[in-house]
Parts: structure tokens; C-alpha cells; sequence
């Protein structure tokens, strides 16, 4: 499958900066990305003005890391093979690479192709930069 011309730019984007236009409003966090605009991260009051009609997708924060819901992105890209958590009663998957903790003794007989990160499971990738 191809990759999407907005799956890179997407990884790259630093998420969670406040607003320039709207810092003053309550939920002015730029958690939100356009995949049909392919750019930076907006905030909740940019997207009604402008990306109302457009693809866009939420990012989330999980132990500083960002996270989509897997209901989100799975309509626009191919996730399988990547491991999932579920956090906050929804299942996500993490954006990038985290760094590895130290090893504490268990050896895993499952690991990320890419970084080497212990996986629950038979998942080939931790993150979809590492399956990118």
C-alpha cells in the first residue's frame, strides 16, 4: 500500500502548542490535523472555521506521547501490524518510536522491526512512524 502524502508530514507536526489566533478560548490546544490540508496542527476553533468540511483527525497525549484513536485512523490508513493500547476506554496507537526502558530481565519473543521495542504481542511495529 502506498504511503499517504500526509502520513510523514503528520509524524513531524509538534502537537499541543497553544493557539496564535485563539489562545485566550479554553480548548485553544492545537490537538487537531488536516489531512486534506496536509499542515500544522490547529486548534478546536480553527477547525469549525477552517477545515469544516475537510478529513480532519484528534491527536491525543499518552505519557507525553502522542496517540490517535485507532477508530480515527483506520479509515485513512492501513494500521495492521501495529501494536495497540487501549487507553481510556479507547483503543489508540502511538504516533512515533518511544524510547525503550531499560530491560528488566524479561526477554520478548516479539519486538518492533524498527527500534527493537518489546510488544505485547505478534504486532511486526510499536508505533506507525516505525511501520512508516
Amino acid at each position: 500500500m502506498l504511503v499517504p502524502p500526509w502520513l510523514e508530514p503528520l509524524l513531524n507536526t509538534a502537537f499541543f502548542s497553544i493557539c496564535r489566533t485563539h489562545g485566550d478560548a479554553a480548548r485553544s490546544e492545537c490537538n487537531m490535523y488536516c489531512l486534506d490540508c496536509n499542515d500544522n496542527a490547529f486548534c478546536f476553533y480553527c477547525r469549525s472555521s477552517k477545515h469544516k468540511d475537510h478529513q480532519v483527525i484528534q491527536i491525543r497525549r499518552s505519557s507525553y506521547h502522542d496517540v490517535v484513536r485507532v477508530s480515527e485512523i483506520q479509515k485513512v490508513l492501513d494500521i495492521s501490524g501495529v501494536q495497540t493500547y487501549v487507553i481510556n476506554s479507547a483503543r489508540v496507537l502511538f504516533l512515533n518510536e518511544r524510547p525503550q526502558p531499560k530491560s528488566s530481565g524479561k526477554a520478548s519473543s516479539h519486538v518492533c522491526e524498527i527500534c527493537g521495542r518489546s510488544l505485547l504481542d505478534t504486532f511486526r511495529f510499536c508505533s506507525l512512524g516505525c511501520k512508516e
